[in-house]
């Protein structure tokens, strides 16, 4: 064994991607002591792709002060890589469904205002280029508070700005684009998705999303028709926007905005992340390819890093193996899609609260996948 790639996703609140990879390559050295162990940060677009993005590629985080979903001011931050003037932002930073408590949820009040507000200081940083993961919203807004802090206008019939949060929409009576920053034209977006849901209907963001953002069924049927009508008004000021791409939906309809205002393309989130860490160069000469996140289960296949990760590997014809917090029945689908084994990581028996622990977490799967390494050189 020569040299082994680690693309670990983050154990959600137990383990980062490093702190897991870290383990694993603890493990792999100490069964073989001359072997070559690369840690490639990775994520699916979701939380921990500034992380990943930034690490691997020399850039730095840049600390600054958004609106929460309700208006607030908070501290937050984003990537930015200076060779390449791009910026990495996560969205759920500023419009996370995390940043409230459930009893603030209502998508009539929550925006995506510090989304935009995040974009206008990376473009005073000189940021032309944008990478955007879009998953965790507390919003369904449409993405009109991104676009307001950016300059657009959407106008009741007094010719006021409408108000912030999902109520807003319904006030839409014109809307310009004229006075959006300027710098915008000169920008491009890559947003990481991989939500096909489309703005309106069953499948739209109120009727599937809603209900975890706290909107009540006859919220739901509101914010339906003020996107549609949003939709509308759009199609009249940008004649290719369409509100049946898949994605639309996204992040309360941010997906919506993104592709129409900002003409941003919705790429797979892993395929983001694997892309601008260029883990392919480290893959093509590995021996074996570790990959992993905190559940593995029959939805995994779909957009998820290990498979992204493993699809990748298996271009070059490399084994791979996956290590998982927890692990479903319905997980061997994984087989099916590059992962060659995968493995829990619990021990024995034990509480949500202990498995959940970062030092239980960490030994755990040092403690696996030094088994499995052992196993590996045994030749069995």
């Amino acid at each position: 064994m020569k040299k082994i790639v680690i693309a670990i996703d983050s154990f959600k609140g137990s383990l980062t991607t490093f702190e897991a990879g870290k383990a694993v390559k603890e493990a792999a050295e100490k069964v073989y002591p001359d072997v070559e162990t690369v840690i490639s940060p990775i994520a699916d677009g979701g939380e921990g792709t500034v992380e990943a993005i930034v690490s691997a590629t020399n850039g730095e985080l840049v600390k600054t002060t958004v609106c929460n979903p309700l208006g607030q001011k908070i501290q937050s931050n984003f990537g930015y890589i200076p060779e390449t003037k791009t910026a990495i932002i996560e969205m759920s930073a500023a419009a996370g469904i995390t940043l409230i408590t459930a009893n603030e949820r209502n998508p009539l009040n929550t925006t995506t205002y510090g989304v935009g507000e995040m974009i206008l200081e990376a473009i005073s940083k000189g940021c032309r280029r944008f990478i955007i993961g879009i998953g965790g919203s507390a919003t369904n807004d449409g993405g009109i508070g991104m676009l307001q802090a950016l300059g657009f206008e959407f106008l009741d019939k007094n010719g006021e700005q409408v108000s912030l949060g999902a109520k807003g929409l319904k006030d839409i009576a014109e809307i310009r684009i004229e006075n959006a920053v300027k710098e915008l034209k000169e920008c491009s977006f890559c947003v990481a998705c991989d939500v096909k849901n489309v703005l309106c209907g069953k499948e739209g963001c109120s009727a599937v999303y809603g209900p975890q953002k706290g909107a009540t069924p006859e919220m739901i049927k509101e914010m339906d028709l003020w996107l549609e009508n949003y939709a509308v008004l759009t199609k009249n000021v940008i004649p290719a926007s369409d509100v049946n791409a898949p994605g639309t939906g996204a992040a309360g309809g941010l997906g919506f905005a993104l592709l129409s205002y900002l003409n941003a393309t919705l790429v797979s989130g892993i395929e983001i992340v694997m892309r601008e860490t260029d883990i392919e160069r480290h893959i093509k000469d590995a021996d074996l390819v570790i990959t992993g996140e905190g559940r593995l289960d029959g939805q995994s296949y779909m957009g998820k890093a290990p498979i992204g990760v493993a699809k990748l590997a298996k271009k070059y014809n490399k084994p791979v193996i996956a290590f998982s917090g927890c692990v479903t029945d319905d997980a061997v689908v994984c087989n099916e899609h590059g992962i060659d084994a995968f493995f829990p990581i619990l021990r024995k028996p034990c509480t949500l609260e202990e498995a959940m622990n970062t030092n239980n977490a960490y030994k755990n799967l040092k403690d696996t996948a030094l088994q499995v390494f052992r196993l590996i050189k045994a030749g069995i």
